[in-house]
């Protein structure tokens, strides 16, 4: 008995797969290129930069850093070596400007700079990154 219920149940599982082959579509997939409109595009303006380098001149920043020498933190030379030039990096470090933070050049943490703008901190980021 138990023989014949086994034979069944096998050729039952042996067919279904063959079953299913025949019954599968193919789906079209197509990649679209993400585009960037010029809106949002992040151009560093030469404005831009010489607003940042204001910002920067009357900030407290300089207490901690220097154009070419490490200081307390990094030298804006070398935070321009670091990071591209780019919108990921102007909201990046505009955003530890702001915020403050340690661990990237090292365990002493910068101090948040919460009363400045995200718009002049990103021009500060800006000129430090024209710097490379």
């Amino acid at each position: 008995m138990k023989k014949i219920l086994i034979i069944p149940v096998f050729a039952l599982f042996a067919i279904t797969p063959s079953l299913s082959f025949g019954q599968t579509t193919k789906k079209k997939t197509t990649k679209t290129a993400k585009t960037t409109s010029p809106a949002k595009a992040a151009v560093a303006t030469a404005a831009d930069i010489a607003e940042g380098k204001a910002l920067l001149a009357k900030s407290d920043c300089m207490a901690c850093h220097t154009l070419d020498t490490k200081l307390v933190g990094p030298a804006y030379k070398n935070v321009a070596v670091k990071y591209p030039d780019n919108a990921e990096s102007y909201d990046q470090l505009a955003g530890k400007i702001i915020n403050g933070g340690a661990g990237v050049w090292g365990q002493i943490p910068m101090s948040p700079h919460s009363s400045l703008s995200v718009s002049d901190a990103k021009k500060m980021v800006k000129y430090i990154l024209s710097l490379h």
